[in-house]
């Protein structure tokens, strides 16, 4: 990584020193805001705090004095003679074990130069504990391999070259992309034909293509907050200057959104319209058109993102903005067939024919192979109905998980939290109602044999909650999670409590 002091701290953290909250403190939410966002990722080595305040134009001591509280909250680690790093247990332990020679043979080569991106740092942590939170994957184990894997190899065993391969792959893609938008309309209620849809090998793809082309370095880009982490970082990236606005109960706050389009030009709104990441909130009927109106007086873009539409527990779906913009303001994208086994599934974009003819491009060069034989049983599936059954099906098993984690939650944590039960995906948000810290939690759930990763913990000045995974775990794992995680609470409880005696 380059100097810290090349980090753009400027860009993430934002200091308003009118506000009526102390500036060390602002200071604090900032940073903890910055590297839960993968801003700033573990194991980075922050300046010294006489370069940072000439950065950030504020007081020293109020920085020593956040600083202190940011390493007693376990965000940070002060090294004596070595620095300030985000607290990285991988860190803690190459310090311990000393440089290897590779390590520091690549430490040492000046002459090869390269670009070196500070917000691209992968936030994801792995861990063996035995129950494990995630921020709302499906499980794995309702995944119908065998089936998928029967039907690749046997189109794979009937191909016959006959035709030039470039032939066969523009054929086979044609007819697979007929069947998908046509799925489209049909389950999403667009209205788009093959020239309006690209589709991908994933999600993430489609999200990185759609900034490259519309966002500029400098552009601002409003998305909501709490916000998703890996979409910001990919805006970030893309040369986005992020903006931040509040999700209330029905969804992005836009009062505040239009008062930001009266003081500054707005390229893009980024938002999970229907299921809002993480907080599960959808955006209100009302307020669905409200984002319209706005987006035609301001002239800003709207990217919708449906990543999770397959799973929509309940009945009477919302549709996306993609089916009622009539000004062509909105880029839908999404995946397809969440609960199909990793290779199977796609990313997919909705957009005006000419923006999908300059994506096609740029995913020449990223993706410029089909699989030919997985499109062919995805086609095969989506026209013999597989798709929607698998679908129904998976929708029973979700719901009933879902239904059983709320009557967990509620039974072992009554008192202790508030949620609301989301009409889709695989996540429930929790607000804890007690004052502590999340990464004390995460420490005492791993004693006890339940990973909580740093990407679903939340916790800023106003608000400590955290994203739950439900989707991955059956009834007697979720007894056990649910179980770690209310003494887990009650021992934080009851250290506070010996503390203040």
């Amino acid at each position: 990584m380059d100097s810290p002091v090349q980090i753009p701290f400027k860009s993430f953290i934002q200091l308003k020193l009118g506000d009526s909250t102390p500036v060390y403190l602002q200071i604090i939410f900032e940073f903890i805001k910055a590297i839960q966002l993968g801003l700033l990722p573990e194991g980075t080595k922050l300046p010294g705090t006489r370069i940072l305040c000439k950065l950030l134009s504020i007081n020293r001591n109020t920085l020593i004095k956040a600083f202190q509280d940011l390493e007693a909250q376990g965000f940070i680690e002060i090294r004596p003679n070595q620095g300030t790093f985000i607290l990285s247990d991988q860190k803690q332990l190459r310090s311990k074990r000393g440089v290897s020679k590779s390590e520091r043979t690549q430490a040492t080569i000046d002459h090869f130069t390269f670009k070196s991106s500070s917000v691209l740092e992968n936030p994801v942590e792995w861990s063996d504990l035995p129950l494990q939170f995630n921020d709302g994957l499906p499980d794995l184990r309702l995944i119908h391999t065998d089936i998928l894997a029967r039907l690749y190899v046997s189109k794979l065993k009937r191909q016959k070259i006959r035709q030039p391969w470039e032939q066969i792959q523009t054929q086979s893609h044609q007819h697979f992309k007929k069947q998908f938008f046509n799925f489209l309309n049909l389950t999403r209620g667009l209205r788009i034909s093959e020239s309006n849809l690209l589709t991908t090998s994933s999600h993430e793809i489609s999200l990185f293509l759609v900034a490259k082309l519309l966002i500029s370095e400098g552009d601002h880009v409003v998305v909501g907050s709490p916000g998703y982490y890996l979409s910001n970082m990919t805006l970030t990236d893309s040369g986005a200057k992020i903006i931040p606005v509040a999700v209330d109960d029905e969804g992005l706050h836009l009062a505040s959104l239009k008062k930001i389009c009266e003081a500054q030009k707005i390229r893009m709104v980024y938002l999970t319209s229907i299921y809002h990441y993480p907080s599960t909130t959808p955006l209100s009927a009302k307020r669905r058109m409200e984002i319209l109106e706005l987006a035609n007086q301001y002239g800003f873009l709207i990217v919708e993102d449906d990543y999770d539409f397959d799973f929509q527990l309940d009945s009477n779906p919302i549709l996306p903005l993609a089916a009622i913009d009539t000004n062509h303001q909105v880029v839908y994208l999404g995946s397809f067939a969440r609960s199909l086994p990793a290779g199977f599934g796609y990313g997919f974009i909705t957009a005006p024919a000419a923006f999908i003819k300059e994506l096609e491009k740029h995913q020449r060069i990223l993706e410029p192979g089909i699989d030919v034989i997985k499109e062919q049983v995805l086609t095969d599936w989506i026209q013999d109905g597989e798709v929607h059954r698998l679908s129904k099906k998976n929708k029973v098993i979700y719901k009933d998980r879902r239904d059983a984690f709320v009557r967990l939650l509620t039974e072992k944590l009554n008192g202790r939290i508030r949620f609301s039960i989301p009409v889709r995906g695989l996540a429930i948000w929790v607000e804890w109602l007690d004052d502590f810290n999340l990464i004390r939690m995460q420490k005492k759930c791993a004693e006890n044999g339940l990973f909580l990763p740093k990407t679903i913990l939340y916790q800023t000045k106003n608000i400590t909650a955290t994203r739950l995974g439900f989707g991955s775990l059956n009834l007697k794992e979720m007894e056990n999670a649910v179980d770690i995680l209310a003494k887990s609470l009650m021992s934080i409880i009851n250290d506070s409590l010996v503390v203040k005696k």
